[in-house]
């Protein structure tokens, strides 16, 4: 690190994680802390109170989106805010989402320490339902900020037991007075990278300036219902067989497109009526297609088309396809991008320019903000899974980025 730059400060950094790794423990390594659970609400109680006390004023709107401000020196100007999320998957690491909501808490704490303060505020940012892993569709809280769907069918969007999402913040005492949107600077976020390519190469930082072109479909594959032993193979229309060919028939699509960086799977399946000694009538998918290239990508839709209608045919079942989400390639500010490589470059950090194989929040926020992402890395890649894991020593590169970053930006 070159002289008169700022530092966080790491071992702080390490205990906030640590402590927001005793919040919803599972399998004694990895977290299930679900959106607007209890568990997701001590945790926002705890980033709430650890805000407060760094001296932010706290605001939480309707879709329980957290945002914690340290006010500028001209408050007329809209803050440099800094994002991402603290809920969990259903069986996930530590550090997914959370490291980018502490890595924004720490450059609060750092200035705090120096006792700077920024031209424009400084805003960090929680926002709801990043992972999808309870309500439907991810990246809720901030698509909706964005006003990429509507807040009226997010608020009555039901998990599996027909809980609503209005009477879940309603539950967690989330449900804020301010109101959805506001303007923002630029946004940033740091994420761990969720795949193994920093982590092989042994570089501790990438400046995300894109992403994958994905989609995901919601299918409904519709037969009749028989008795498993009595209805001659023949006269069956099996849900549940359709099901099987199209998740082999997706999944070979990927293996097809691997070579160029083609990702394909199905992610959630529901079977009605699901009990011994019957065949299904009704089998819900989710299936989930990413590439980089978007002529590829492209390409791959109409083979996805093709095997779909295939398997109805084969299985003699209906299937109705409807688009769940998406996402497109060319997400990011080149100035916000420009930002992050002078800023790298000031510091003497060397870093990979790399498209993210994930969704994240800073999707959404990119419609209506000048956005970029910082990478670090993980252990193998391994992610939404509770072994996920980091080194605290390759991460803090990342987390300076994050700091000078913020701070230049906030001070123009």
């Amino acid at each position: 690190m070159v002289a008169n730059v700022l530092e966080i400060n790491p071992e702080r950094l390490w205990e906030s994680l640590e402590r927001s790794a005793e919040i919803g423990r599972f399998r004694d390594v990895g977290l299930r802390r679900l959106a607007l659970s209890a568990e997701d609400k001590q945790m926002r109680d705890l980033f709430v109170e650890w805000a407060k006390t760094a001296g932010c004023k706290v605001e939480i709107d309707r879709l329980g989106n957290i945002f914690a401000r340290r006010t500028g020196s001209d408050p007329t100007l809209p803050p440099v805010a800094i994002g991402s999320h603290l809920d969990t998957q259903i069986c996930g690491g530590r550090y997914d989402g959370i490291l980018g909501v502490l890595c924004g808490l720490e450059v609060v704490r750092t200035l705090n320490d120096r006792g700077l303060q920024t031209k424009r505020g400084i805003e960090i940012i929680c926002w709801t339902n990043e992972e999808g892993a309870r309500f439907s569709p991810p990246m809720m809280g901030s698509m909706a900020f964005a006003r990429q769907i509507p807040l009226e069918s997010v608020l009555a969007t039901t998990d599996d037991d027909g809980i609503t999402v209005a009477q879940a913040l309603d539950e967690i005492g989330y449900a804020g007075a301010a109101p959805i949107g506001r303007a923002f600077d630029c946004y940033l976020e740091l994420h761990i990278e969720q795949a193994p390519v920093l982590d092989r190469e042994g570089c501790d930082v990438g400046i995300v300036v894109g992403g994958y072109k994905t989609r995901a479909l919601r299918l409904t594959i519709k037969g009749d219902t028989g008795h498993a032993g009595g209805t001659p193979m023949a006269m069956r229309r099996n849900a549940q067989v359709g099901a099987g060919y199209v998740i082999a028939a997706v999944n070979d699509i990927g293996l097809g497109y691997a070579v160029d960086e083609g990702r394909t799977t199905t992610t959630r399946i529901e079977s009605f009526p699901n009990l011994p000694g019957t065949y299904a009538e009704q089998v819900k998918l989710t299936i989930d297609y990413r590439h980089i290239d978007p002529a590829r990508f492209e390409a791959m839709s109409k083979a996805v088309e093709a095997a779909i209608a295939e398997s109805a045919k084969k299985a003699n079942v209906e299937i109705d396809v409807a688009t769940g989400w998406s996402w497109g390639t060319e997400l990011f500010a080149p100035e916000c991008i420009d930002l992050l490589r002078a800023t790298a470059k000031e510091l003497g950090l060397p870093y990979r320019e790399m498209r993210s194989q994930a969704g994240h929040d800073a999707y959404a926020v990119a419609t209506m903000a000048p956005t970029a992402m910082i990478f670090t890395p993980c252990h193998d890649g391994i992610s939404h899974n509770v072994n996920e894991a980091i080194e605290l020593t390759r991460s803090v590169p990342g987390a300076n980025l994050l700091l000078n970053a913020a701070v230049a930006r906030a001070n123009r």
